[in-house]
């Protein structure tokens, strides 16, 4: 980094915008699971998109490449530079307002700084929701949810992130402004170009702000724990849950019950809701918008039909706000509990819904015949075929030397995933991460087009480079 390069930056972005110390530099060099460290000339941080464009403008002409981060709390080093510290790590975290909120149209406009729990309550507070969750919430961004089009635990109701967005605002890597924020439901112009940048991970542009898609407000939620009597019933109690409810169900996870003692073992108001331990659990929720909407009724009558059935053994229906987030916390607990616990071999993956069962059954075994020590904490958002297949370290065993093996494993899960037809990343995205398991696993042709929409979009290679393709 020149000091001419420095002197023009600091023009752009004024002191508060540009962080040269390393000590400050420290907390956006480091991922969240602290798989990379990388370094970086400086980390700017604009205010506006104008300060974004002319920013990457100097960096296009420079030849210095820009690392775009929103929250910093991806699982794949997408946002991470690389060791060389010449990349320009850009924070969006000062882009952080709510720029409109239109109830009567069901969108709001929001700079991709805005911290998802801030998009929820500004969605709240105008009677309306803005349905994407997930455990990062308090802290992950929306343009960041946006760039890796994040998935949550509502998914099965409302959809991906993709299916979230109605515009966008884009910065090019030339430093031009795609001003494409439209509000529009219906718009048959052409190329989809927002879907471009959608699980684009930063390397086409660098998102600057969003138009968002509203639902009303649900004014009634009916949560249940429920024990099932064995695996394959899982799909079962989620086809009845959906066909008995009018499909009004907004969260089906999966809890298996080494999730649950792990939890309870390491992690503060963790607690078994049942008795007697059951080997897998599904947390289910229902949503409407209408206040008396007859949730409670539909619930205890799937529940007593799926009961009759032999489909669930076990039930707990949450009668408070406070009951329904200790069944939450259960579900949440887990990623926490692993943590604790050690050393944890991540799969992020998904196949078929109807396919689970078989996958969860085939995946254990295979991994335990690897290694027979380690133990198996799948879970997750079993309602739309999205498990989060995770290995936990041995008892006892050296944590390093167990996340040694993340690639022996990686080849083992994701060979099955493929040959079910399923994805190696679900949700999580790709990064750095698994940049290797997705030219082994993608299909060739799909490869060539993504490299030449890469090529078109930034012919000098300076947007986020080094990650997804």
């Amino acid at each position: 980094m020149t000091d001419a390069f420095l002197t023009e930056l600091t023009k752009i972005l004024g002191p508060a915008g540009l962080i040269l110390d390393k000590d400050l530099m420290a907390p956006y060099l480091e991922e969240e699971r602290g798989l990379y460290h990388g370094r970086a000339c400086a980390v700017a941080r604009p205010a506006s998109t104008d300060e974004t464009a002319q920013l990457v403008r100097l960096c296009a002409a420079a030849g210095v490449a820009v690392v775009p981060q929103g929250g910093n709390t991806g699982l794949c080093g997408g946002a991470a530079p690389d060791g060389s510290g010449q990349q320009l790590l850009v924070s969006l975290q000062r882009m952080n307002h709510v720029r409109a909120v239109d109830p009567i149209n069901f969108t709001m406009t929001v700079e991709a700084g805005v911290i998802l729990e801030n998009v929820q309550k500004a969605a709240l507070e105008a009677g309306c929701l803005f349905p994407l969750s997930l455990g990062a919430e308090g802290s992950c961004q929306i343009g960041g949810n946006i760039a890796t089009n994040a998935g949550g635990t509502a998914v099965l109701r409302y959809g991906n992130t993709r299916e979230l967005v109605m515009g966008l605002e884009v910065v090019l890597p030339d430093g031009r402004i795609w001003d494409g924020l439209r509000r529009l439901r219906k718009d048959n112009t052409g190329y989809d170009l927002k879907q471009l940048f959608i699980g684009a991970e930063g390397t086409l542009g660098i998102i600057t702000a969003a138009v968002l898609k509203l639902f009303p407000k649900p004014e009634d939620q009916q949560t249940a724990f429920c024990a099932l009597s064995d695996l394959d019933q899982v799909l079962a109690l989620l086809a009845r849950a959906r066909a008995m409810t009018a499909d009004q169900i907004s969260a089906f996870e999966l809890v298996p019950r080494i999730g649950l003692q792990m939890g309870m073992d390491l992690v503060p108001g963790v607690g078994d809701p049942f008795d007697g331990p059951h080997e897998w659990y599904v947390l289910m929720e229902l949503s409407s918008s209408r206040r008396e909407g007859g949730l409670a009724e539909s619930l205890e009558t799937l529940l007593a039909a799926a009961l009759e059935a032999g489909e669930v053994v076990d039930a707990v229906i949450a009668s408070s706000l406070e009951q329904r987030k200790a069944l939450w916390r259960i579900r949440e607990g887990i990623p926490e509990a692993q943590k604790r616990d050690g050393g944890s071999i991540k799969h992020d993956v998904s196949v078929p819904t109807a396919a689970v069962p078989d996958f969860l059954r085939r995946a254990t075994q295979a991994v335990l015949a690897a290694e027979p020590l380690l133990r198996v904490v799948p879970f997750g958002h079993v309602g739309d075929g999205n498990i989060h297949f995770n290995l936990s370290q041995p008892p006892g065993a050296e944590k390093q030397a167990f996340l040694g093996q993340w690639q022996r494993m990686n080849r083992i899960v994701h060979d099955i995933v493929v040959e079910m037809g399923g994805s190696i990343s679900a949700e999580h995205g790709i990064g750095q991460l698994k940049k290797d398991e997705l030219a082994h696993y993608k299909d060739p042709v799909a490869l060539e087009l993504m490299a030449k929409i890469k090529a078109a979009f930034d012919p000098q290679g300076v947007m986020n480079p080094g990650k997804l393709i």
